[in-house]
């Protein structure tokens, strides 16, 4: 995703530089693009005034943002944007612990790798409003920003979406197999579905990973679903909120991970609940 976030910002005109933690990926990509690749993530302060990260989880953050060459090492000032999903607690951390000169955003996105393509995300700010210069850089990257009015808030929506969505994904597939064991075809399935009242806009654009995961490269693993499901329980108990649904939901991409589906697809949740027996 953050590949393709980059491709927009440079066709939208912002100059842009690229850091990667496997340095070839970031080299390969600033030789086909217009832009250049720095050495360490504190010399993207040095060039630009916003910094993007896209990361995984928690702990990707904080070796990107604390670790030797890390963000917070710079001594320059600039507005650091997280756009992974990451805690709340974590982003409490690192507005903490950021530098005086460092200003700390998180801004998540919602939609898949192609609308991270397609300029099509919708963004989830942690603050009331943005200067033009953010904006601009939003309005690059997505359809819609929303901004929540204060720091934490977008992580928290965004483990409030992606719970929904790790939901519908789990129903899909029990819908689906339940079809397919009474003999229907997965296309004609999923033909209904889609033309239903319960198709989601994720099912839409996922469907050819559902029909043939393998024929496809994968864009959301069934690791970081589980992953996100674990924080978002985590955030629940702290809030003191019930959760039964989302919970029956971690407990099955759990058994996934452990059957070996941790670095398919989420869609392999398809293929999971067929082997799946009462």
């Amino acid at each position: 995703m953050g590949q393709h976030m980059a491709r927009n910002l440079i066709a939208a005109g912002h100059e842009v530089y690229v850091w990667n933690r496997t340095a070839e990926t970031a080299k390969d990509f600033a030789k086909n693009e217009a832009c250049i690749a720095v050495v360490d993530p504190s010399d993207l302060i040095a060039q630009a005034q916003i910094v993007i990260t896209m990361l995984a989880d928690d702990s990707a953050s904080d070796a990107v943002h604390l670790g030797e060459g890390g963000l917070f090492a710079s001594t320059s000032g600039a507005t650091l944007v997280e756009m992974g999903t990451m805690s709340p607690d974590h982003i409490s951390e690192l507005v903490a612990r950021a530098p005086d000169k460092i200003r700390v955003i998180d801004a998540p996105v919602s939609g898949a790798t192609k609308a991270a393509e397609d300029a099509d995300l919708l963004i989830m700010a942690g603050c009331r409003h943005a200067d033009p210069d953010l904006a601009a850089v939003f309005d690059a990257l997505g359809r819609q920003t929303i901004y929540l009015g204060q720091s934490g808030a977008g992580a928290v929506m965004k483990l409030a979406v992606n719970s929904l969505i790790h939901g519908i994904n789990q129903t899909l597939a029990e819908a689906m197999t339940l079809a397919e064991a009474s003999g229907i075809a997965p296309a004609l399935a999923f033909d209904v579905i889609e033309a239903s009242a319960a198709c989601a806009p994720m099912l839409k654009y996922r469907r050819s990973l559902y029909l043939n995961e393998a024929e496809h490269d994968v864009t959301f693993t069934v690791a970081l679903a589980r992953k996100d499901m674990e924080v978002t329980a985590g955030l629940a108990d702290r809030l003191g909120t019930a959760m039964p649904q989302g919970r029956a939901t971690l407990a099955k991409l759990i058994d996934a991970e452990k059957a070996g589906y941790g670095a398919r697809d989420m869609a392999s949740v398809l293929d999971f609940m067929r082997k799946e027996r009462p």
